[in-house]
């Protein structure tokens, strides 16, 4: 099979970074000052999100993972350099381990004011930071056919960055808080598997005709094909602390829908799973990180998540390759020895008892590897 092209699965990275106060660590507005700086370096990577104490940022669409840990790195030093200048601090994580939502400022701008309009407290509330990664595709039918088949790896990865043990100074008991806070919105979660793109797309049309959205970006799923580009977008996982651990997940996900493309080349699928399945293995990794176990439907039984992480590795083997992705994808190894970030957040806290130290950690974290 050595004639399958795998260069459409071309990569794009977005993630979201906390704003900090150096003095107090906690969470602080920084008026759209670090991204109107950032802009006249790095054009619009950099974008403002829907809270004043957040910053996002996104690459280029990147040709291979190499390409794409060149652009986060670079993106990485570029807001941390403009923050140090203006006077604040950066760090990434999928919930800032203190700070309190009520006391954050909304970002002035149309689409937001819309969205705390109608969804009130669910958005105000909703300071979360995420990392979303796009994988190009073919055609639209192709990227809805892969859309389906990899839901149900969704859990396994999301279980690798799971790095917000933390909510408003509590220790959660959750890997990842994050995704909880999100759940209040509508259009979250796993979604449901189509039959084809045009059932996507009348799904799409109905909910625009009666006023549910106005438009396809406000459907929130963990995975989702995008609406405007030829890509389907993983949404599950939280913001990695460090830049080695964002890139080993876009390269999973890469891997992932290559393979699954691989076997679609040979006539062949991965068997589909129903939402509400899926969802009893996302609930575990979001509990329990690397450490719980997860169920495999197939035996229909509970599996160590170390091991179907293993089994993962394994499936995606035939196509790291022809990706060029070998050296990331084993960076899977380092998280399974050294913990999630959720767990090195987990540690700092036992060993000193205080949440200051924890953010000192995600903040002297957030260009290791650079």
């Amino acid at each position: 099979m050595a004639n399958i092209s795998y260069k459409h699965f071309t990569l794009g990275v977005e993630e979201e970074y906390m704003v900090l106060d150096p003095q107090t660590r906690e969470l602080k507005s920084h008026e759209q000052r670090i991204v109107s700086e950032g802009q006249k370096v790095i054009k619009d990577k950099v974008k403002a999100e829907m809270h004043q104490a957040v910053v996002e940022v996104g690459t280029d669409i990147c040709q291979d993972i190499d390409e794409a840990w060149n652009d986060v790195s670079t993106l990485r030093k570029t807001i941390s350099g403009i923050a140090d200048s203006l006077g604040f601090w950066t760090a990434a994580a999928g919930t800032h381990p203190f700070s309190h939502w009520e006391s954050q400022l909304i970002t002035d701008h149309a689409r937001y004011n819309e969205i705390v309009n109608e969804l009130q407290e669910a958005a105000r509330s909703n300071l979360i930071f995420g990392l979303h990664v796009h994988v190009g595709m073919e055609t639209r039918e192709m990227a809805n056919h892969i859309a389906n088949s990899t839901r149900y790896f969704l859990p396994h990865i999301y279980a690798l960055s799971c790095n917000s043990p933390f909510w408003e100074g509590r220790q959660t008991g959750y890997k990842s808080f994050r995704t909880k806070v999100f759940d209040k919105f509508p259009r979250t979660g796993i979604p449901e598997a189509f039959d084809s793109i045009e059932a996507y797309d009348n799904y799409v049309k109905l909910l625009i005709k009666t006023n549910c959205i106005d438009n396809a970006k406000k459907i929130w799923w963990d995975l989702r094909v995008h609406p405007f580009f030829n890509t389907v977008e993983f949404r599950i996982c939280d913001v990695p602390m460090t830049v080695d651990e964002t890139i080993t997940i876009a390269s999973l996900f890469q891997a992932i829908c290559a393979r699954i493309y691989m076997l679609r080349s040979k006539n062949l699928n991965f068997i589909q799973y129903s939402r509400a399945l899926i969802n009893e293995n996302k609930w575990r990794a979001s509990r329990y990180g690397i450490d719980g176990s997860l169920i495999d439907f197939g035996k229909e039984a509970e599996v160590n998540t170390r091991a179907l992480i293993y089994e993962l590795l394994d499936f995606i083997e035939p196509v790291i390759d022809h990706l060029g992705s070998r050296h990331r994808i084993n960076y899977v190894h380092k998280i399974l020895e050294g913990g999630t970030g959720a767990d090195r957040q987990l540690q700092v806290y036992e060993s000193t008892n205080n949440l200051v130290n924890v953010v000192d950690y995600l903040h002297n974290q957030f260009l290791t590897g650079i």
